[in-house]
């Protein structure tokens, strides 16, 4: 480790990475937004799914203030965050064969609708799947992931292929392969993970284009107001009642 202390290397490396998407994901984070904002234009629903911390991403675009209000959580029992007990039970159902076929096929998912899948490595079973079976049924996928997984390491799925294979479109985080930015003598192992703060920009900053995409097309873009300034429930309920038929996390 050089000079510095623990926080200002975090924050150093947090911010790199940062630039690293501004620079080389723009064309990408453009696409992104385009495709979601067709989305909505033609009337069909959004959706993100994360498996463990992957997941910290997918719900902070989801009910959101500042955030479009479509955004829904495609949810996965036991996988989305770490509520379950043990833990390790999340990360093992990750690479469960047809576990994904099943969410899909039960879910309100249709042709026409859109589903970004945020997984750090791309490796395991879930999101591999989820991606060929989404675009089997005619679903636009978004893959967040990072692209080194693929490179330097090897896929769980039988297919021996990884999210970014079965994509419409990939974003690609540059996040490490085993996201941990430091390292320091006195400690064995590297730590101090940054995917979660670089993947969660990464889905700011595409809804952040999908808006103004929508604007520039002449379409109010559906975004929710903060409950905690005044006027803020009226317009969010505007929005719900508008939209009812696109979002399920009220329900």
């Amino acid at each position: 480790m050089s000079d510095g202390t623990p926080a200002d290397l975090f924050f150093d490396a947090a911010i790199n990475l940062l630039r690293r998407l501004r620079e080389e994901e723009a064309e990408a984070i453009e696409s992104a937004g385009a495709l979601l904002a067709d989305t909505v234009e033609s009337g069909g629903r959004l959706f993100a799914f994360g498996a463990g911390h992957s997941s910290l991403a997918a719900q902070d675009v989801v009910y959101r203030a500042g955030g479009l209000a479509l955004m829904n959580l495609l949810t996965v029992p036991g996988v989305v965050g770490v509520d379950v007990t043990p833990a390790t039970l999340g990360s093992a159902l990750e690479r469960v064969d047809g576990l994904a076929s099943a969410v899909l096929d039960t879910s309100p998912l249709r042709s026409g609708d859109a589903l970004v899948i945020i997984s750090l490595s791309g490796r395991n079973a879930l999101p591999v799947e989820m991606a060929q079976h989404a675009r089997a049924l005619g679903i636009k996928v978004i893959g967040v992931t990072s692209v080194a997984y693929a490179a330097q390491t090897t896929s769980r799925h039988s297919s021996g292929t990884f999210l970014k294979d079965h994509c419409d479109l990939v974003l690609d985080s540059k996040i490490a392969v085993g996201d941990a930015e430091l390292t320091l003598d006195t400690i064995p192992a590297p730590f101090a993970p940054a995917s979660t703060v670089v993947t969660t920009a990464l889905m700011q900053a595409v809804l952040a284009t999908t808006a103004a995409a929508l604007a520039d097309r002449g379409i109010e873009p559906p975004l929710l107001r903060s409950g905690n300034v005044d006027g803020g429930h009226d317009w969010n309920s505007r929005v719900m009642d508008e939209y009812g038929d696109r979002i399920f996390y009220r329900r």
